[in-house]
This record gives C-alpha cells, structure tokens and sequence, in this order.
C-alpha cells in the first residue's frame, strides 16, 4: 500500500512574517491519517484550526491566505510547497501570528525542519486526486493583448509534473531562464526547486512598505532587483531562479487542495488568485477528476513511493 505521511517527532521554527515583520513561531506537530494539514492559531483567546482546502483560501494579494472565520494565516504557499514536496498528508502546524515566517525567502528551510523531525509512514493509503480531463482557467486574450495574457492548465497525467513560463519585462530576468519543467517524481525537489527564494524589486517594495507590507523582507530573504540588476550579493541560486521559485509558490498553492494531485499543470504568467481559480474550476466538474489509493505501490508513479531524499 502507497501510506500516508505524517511527521516522527515534533519540531520548531521561529522566524517573522514577510509582510507583518512580527516574530512569529511555528511548531510541527505529527497527526493521525486522515487529518490533513491544519494551520492552528494559538495566540488566539480560543485556538483556531483552519485546515486547508482550496476553499479555505480567502485572499490571494501578493501571497496565499487561509482563513477560518475571522482567523487567518497568510504566506502559506512555501511552507506547503515543502509539504507537497515531501509528500506529507498530516500535519499540525501551530503558528503564533497570523503570517508564516519568510525564513530564508524560499521552501528550504522548511524542507530541512520536516526531514530533520522524520518522515512517519502510516497505516492508511494515501489518497490522491487524479485529473481525468483538461482544466484551464485564462485571462486576456489576442496577440494585441500580449502583455496581459495569463493562463493555468491541469491535464490528465500519471505522475504529478508542472511547467512554468514567466513574461517579465526586466533585465536581469531576461537574463535568466523564463521556462521550467519539473517532474515530482524524479525525486529532485529538495535540490532543484526548494532553494528558489522569492523575488521583488525595489520600487514595489518602496510602495508595499508604504502600505505596511513588506516590513520582514529584505536581501536575507528575498532577491531584491533595482531597475536593472540583482542586489544580492551573492547573486542566484539557480540561473532559472526566478521561474523556479513559481514553480515552488504554485506546487504550495496546488497543494491548499488537501490531497496531492496527479497531473500536468502548465501555467504562463500565472499566480496566487489564478492557481486557485483553478482548483476551484476542477471541483466545479465532477467528471473531471477521481479520488484514487494504490493498494499496490509498485503501481503507483514512478518516485512517489519513496521518501524525498535529503540535500
């Protein structure tokens, strides 16, 4: 049986919120199969558990935001970037503010506290949703429109794989790759997309700090770019870092649907709102997808039946 996936031990993580600039704590907790993920507020008078679901995500500027009620968590996607690459079916994560801390501006380190407190195999299949038929969800249209043009896809695939494309009129961007492929089942999550930080430039930056965003960002946790060049010093991490790190916020957002999927997302210039505008549109049809389990792992994907591997 292909099992769930739960933590061996419990772990914590400090750190501040990208946008609040708050110290904040989170601390990892195993949980029983069948939980899924769930985001508890603890510095609330009465706790609050917001389990993630595609429509527990109440607002998509600048980043994903989960809410329960009046409770919110916002900055989600990295952490369930992590998850999702490690395939983790449950989960608590008790958080002391309502924004997961930035950490290093990419999934990494979260990557690193999950595998550090051990991977538990459970005593239950894992269930997956399968997409059986095309799902797209598009903005713009015609070549005169060009720059405003932006689409999601979700195609039937036996496997979980995605590509991006990004359009940014900048150049150090253009410098680098605009287009990636990633397939979750080469196994290679750790090492080819969770190091991809987040990016700004520095007149956004200027403005979101001005409407107090942004407070916790800054060259530790971001690539910051002027108008014409990277300001980190120690430049990129990948010579495709910028696409990669889409691929990262949107294998975290895919993930807001509370099983892993199997199949083939394709974006151009997609995000946060049009990610979820996705999976919203897939479980508006019925017929367009199944839950599935693998009573025999041999039979499931190539790379899902074993643990992502460490650095």
């Amino acid at each position: 049986m292909l099992a769930q996936r739960t933590l061996k031990s419990l772990t914590k993580a400090v750190g501040v919120g990208l946008h609040s600039g708050q110290r904040v704590e989170l601390t990892f907790r195993p949980a029983a199969p069948d939980t899924g993920i769930v985001f508890r507020r603890v510095d609330l008078p009465q706790p609050v558990d917001i389990v993630v679901s595609a429509q527990a995500v109440t607002d998509t500027r600048l980043a994903s935001t989960i809410s329960s009620g009046s409770a919110k968590v916002h900055t989600v996607e990295h952490l369930m970037s992590a998850c999702a690459g490690l395939g983790l079916d449950n989960l608590y994560i008790d958080i002391t503010a309502d924004e997961v801390p930035i950490l290093d501006g990419s999934a990494s380190s979260f990557v690193f506290l999950l595998q550090s407190a051990g991977i538990e195999l459970q005593a239950a299949p894992k269930r997956f949703i399968r997409v059986l038929k095309p799902v797209e969800v598009r903005e713009g249209s015609g070549a005169g429109e060009g720059a405003t043009v932006k689409w999601a896809r979700l195609d039937p695939y036996e496997g979980y794989k995605l590509s991006f494309e990004i359009d940014f009129d900048h150049p150090a961007v253009d410098l680098t790759g605009q287009r990636v492929a990633f397939d979750l089942g080469s196994g290679s999550y750790s090492r080819d997309i969770a190091r991809a930080r987040t990016f700004g430039f520095t007149k956004d930056v200027e403005m979101m700090r001005a409407n107090g965003l942004a407070l916790g960002g800054g060259l530790d946790n971001a690539i910051v770019m002027d108008d014409y060049k990277v300001l980190n010093s120690e430049g990129l991490r990948y010579n495709d870092e910028f696409v990669k790190h889409k691929i990262l916020d949107a294998m975290g957002d895919l993930y807001l649907l509370g099983k892993p999927l199997l199949a083939a997302y394709s974006a151009f210039r997609s995000g946060h709102a049009m990610n979820n505008q996705l999976l919203r549109e897939l479980l508006l049809h019925k017929d367009a997808w199944e839950v599935v389990t693998f009573e025999d792992e041999k039979r499931a994907p190539a790379g899902f039946a074993t643990l992502a591997r460490a650095w």
